[in-house]
């Protein structure tokens, strides 16, 4: 479905994060976590390129969550029986998803570090 006006396009991402708020308990977590981290940056104040970095790779861990979900789902209903060639596929996008989340931590350490 292509050329739809952009309102329909964000309508259709909306319920995506709809669904994955719904039914993913990895993207509620990720939510959780990048949330934390930024409340954490409003109590330590730091300088506004941590802010930068924070927005950044919590954007990019939430994004990949979501592209980590829509991957396994797919695979699930593509290929209900456990194969390992799928396995590994989705071993490695949840991989992804964990060295975006070790990075925002990294950097939510860094920038508290920083205000000592």
């Amino acid at each position: 479905m292509k050329r739809q006006p952009l309102h329909r396009r964000l309508g259709w991402a909306v319920a995506g994060w709809r669904e994955a708020w719904r039914s993913e308990g990895s993207f509620r977590t990720q939510i959780f976590f990048v949330t934390l981290g930024l409340v954490l940056f409003a109590i330590v104040r730091p300088a506004p390129v941590w802010w930068a970095l924070a927005v950044l790779t919590g954007a990019l861990s939430i994004g990949a969550e979501l592209m980590n979900s829509s991957l396994e789902r797919l695979a699930d209903r593509l290929h209900p029986d456990r194969h390992p060639d799928i396995g590994a596929a989705k071993d490695m996008a949840a991989g992804a998803v964990l060295a975006l989340a070790i990075a925002g931590a990294v950097i939510a350490t860094l920038a508290v570090l920083s205000t000592l």
